[in-house]
């Protein structure tokens, strides 16, 4: 009995909005009003999306860098590479390069070892150590002469892993490319109003997304007088980098 009453407490409750909808008319015939819903789920208006482009020429250049030791101890090896990476740091400063723009990108040691097919044992056969920098050089035409200081300063134990030069602040190039993205997104809208033959009115939605391209110069030096020979060689040009600027656009249409 009392499951019954409980069934009929929640049929009575599911009845009440319903009711509450319905209303009733004087001939006592109920109806439910049910508004408008517009089921064709087309977006109105005209969407478009624009392209800004310009080309600068940069003005820092960040070098990346480091050490590699190798030895029989894990001891000896990071010795020498904290000794080498001193000598570089060091070098980096008598070149104008500032604490502030050095930073430690990775640290790494690795167990070395050789499979004994006698034993059928793995055997450690010593340890290498590795520490890379990223090093922000601000006066561009002097990368060359930093290069040649740090490979010189690293000896044997020096890598150069490339360079890649940026735009430090790259905010009035950027304002420059939306202008320009956001005049061929209108160029396009007003076409396509023009083609479809109706009339073009105010953006209602407007989305954005910018991108900077810099420029890098690959390094891969297997000999430190390959090295020294491309560190000592001051023609290093940075060329130009691009800053892209994107926008989407959605125009009424009257």
């Amino acid at each position: 009995m009392r499951r019954k009453g409980i069934a009929m407490i929640v049929a009575l409750a599911l009845l009440v909005p319903v009711l509450t909808l319905s209303g009733c008319t004087g001939t006592g015939t109920n109806t439910v009003s049910i508004p408008d819903v517009n089921l064709g789920g087309q977006q109105h208006g005209i969407w478009v999306s624009g392209r800004g482009e310009v080309q600068a020429t940069p003005d820092i250049a960040v070098v990346s860098l480091g050490v590699q030791t190798q030895a029989q101890s894990v001891e000896v090896a990071q010795q020498q590479a904290n000794d080498a990476m001193d000598k570089v740091m060091t070098a980096l400063a008598d070149n104008g390069v500032a604490e502030k723009d050095i930073k430690t990108t990775g640290f790494n040691i690795w167990q070395q070892s050789r499979w004994d097919p006698d034993t059928q044992q793995e055997i450690v056969t010593g340890y290498q150590v590795s520490n890379t920098i990223d090093a922000k050089v601000r006066d561009v035409d002097a990368v060359g002469t930093v290069l040649g200081a740090v490979v010189k300063q690293g000896g044997d134990y020096i890598r150069v892993n490339g360079i890649r030069f940026e735009v430090d602040d790259p905010s009035g190039y950027l304002n420059e490319a939306r202008a320009k993205a956001m005049a061929d997104a209108k160029a396009k809208a007003v076409q396509l109003a023009d083609l479809a033959d109706v009339t073009l009115g105010e953006p209602t939605l407007i989305t954005e997304s910018s991108q900077t391209s810099p420029v890098y110069v690959s390094r891969g030096y297997a000999t430190m007088d390959a090295m020294e020979e491309a560190a000592a060689a001051p023609a290093i040009s940075p060329g130009e980098t691009t800053i892209v600027a994107t926008v989407q656009i959605t125009y009424n249409i009257d």
